[in-house]
């Protein structure tokens, strides 16, 4: 009788398994496809704010008055998006996006962050010595960056039952290094509704 109800235990526990592995399916999507499925921040936001912030930056007085003043487009370093939110967002993610808006514009030039720079410079050092003298980079031909731009995201829910709505911000500044000065502050928002 042991044995029996063993077997047969046994047995439905394989069934539950292999009928769980075999509804699961993966389909290939157009990565440029809107797509929410938890409803939590993911890289459609990531794209949209970063175009949006760009879109807003790009036209205004700081841009204008720079090049009127020096003849030359402005150097622009994306620094730190602060992530206030209770989710896990990743920063690097947002910072690319907006580096990727900011060259393809063409009205401004972006240099490497900070990571970047030191993973360069290593790269750089490595070449002194093992690099041949006609192809060795030379130390102190870095562009400096006229501006810095940080941003700061927030998020606020609202739930009752079964729904909930996830309101998100993201506030940009942009910086002069030489005289710390805020030449631009922006805002771009995203609110989701998520009904189960």
């Amino acid at each position: 009788m042991k044995t029996k109800t063993l077997l047969s235990s046994t047995l439905a526990l394989g069934l539950i398994i292999l009928s769980s592995c075999a509804t699961r399916t993966v389909t290939r999507i157009d990565p440029d496809k809107q797509t929410d499925v938890s409803g939590r921040w993911n890289d459609t936001d990531n794209k949209i704010v970063a175009e949006d912030m760009v879109a807003q930056s790009i036209d205004k007085n700081w841009r204008t008055e720079f090049e009127k003043l020096k003849t030359r487009k402005p150097v622009v370093i994306v620094g730190r998006i602060k992530n206030n939110t209770s989710e896990f967002i990743d920063p690097i993610a947002i910072i690319k996006q907006i580096e990727s808006a900011y060259v393809n514009s063409g009205k401004v030039r972006v240099v490497a962050t900070a990571d970047e720079r030191k993973e360069l410079r290593e790269e750089r050092e490595d070449q002194q010595i093992f690099a041949s003298e006609e192809s060795r980079k030379k130390w102190g031909k870095e562009k400096g960056a006229d501006f810095m731009l940080n941003g700061v995201l927030y998020s606020v829910t609202d739930e009752y039952k079964k729904d909930k709505i996830v309101a998100y911000q993201v506030d940009f500044e942009l910086i002069d290094l030489e005289t710390n000065e805020k030449v631009w502050m922006g805002q771009s928002k995203i609110k989701k509704e998520i009904k189960n």
